[in-house]
């Protein structure tokens, strides 16, 4: 696909999710204040195309020292103690609001706003951590040749289920057959996937 396409339709989609979704942003943003009186969102480092770093936007769905925790819980991550990503189902981090907004996804609605200034595109690999980029693989590396995206093919197939190495396979099995009709097909196919919830945590 063209990238100039490409872009237009990053632009045209990201601008209107923000308007069709701004009560959503609105609540979620009213809800994570009132749960601890924290900050409403999250921005994070994360690996983009061509290895050049951006800062990521979520709506903050863990308590404010999430990090500080996490070399606590190591030794329970679902995707193994030497797993390039980390994921756990039950992990005492999230808070009760965060619970619902990872469950829907809606934590990762604030990346409408990467998208629209060009970070992120709506379909595409996930972004990465950059201490999970210096654990790659010479051929996982290949993910890093497009831009992330909101969602992709192991979002729509199983998300947090399923494990790395499989992630980066259905990522580059993506680059490969990348189109206009691909990107369509899992934009349509992650509606049924967020609201069915499996897989998210």
């Amino acid at each position: 696909m063209a990238s100039s396409v490409k872009r237009a339709l990053d632009v045209l989609g990201s601008a209107c999710a923000i308007l069709t979704f701004s009560p959503i942003f609105l609540a979620s943003a009213l809800l994570v204040k009132l749960e601890d009186g924290g900050p409403i969102t999250f921005r994070q480092t994360r690996i983009g195309r061509g290895g050049r770093p951006f800062k990521m936007l979520k709506f903050r769905s863990m308590v404010p020292n999430a990090e500080a925790i996490k070399a606590k819980i190591m030794a329970d991550n679902k995707h193994g103690t030497e797993g390039v990503t980390f994921k756990m189902a039950d992990d005492p981090r999230v808070t009760r609001v965060g619970r619902v907004l990872r469950k829907y996804s809606i934590d990762e609605f604030p990346q409408f706003f990467n998208v629209f200034f060009g970070e992120m595109s709506l379909v595409g690999p996930r972004p990465s951590l950059p201490q999970e980029v210096t654990r790659y693989k010479a051929w996982q590396l290949r993910r890093l040749k497009v831009k992330p995206g909101i969602t992709c093919l192991w979002q729509i197939g199983g998300r947090s289920d399923i494990d790395f190495e499989g992630q980066v396979r259905l990522d580059l099995e993506y680059i490969a057959s990348e189109s206009l009709w691909t990107d369509l097909k899992i934009l349509l196919k992650t509606v049924p996937a967020v609201i069915s919830g499996r897989g998210a945590y």
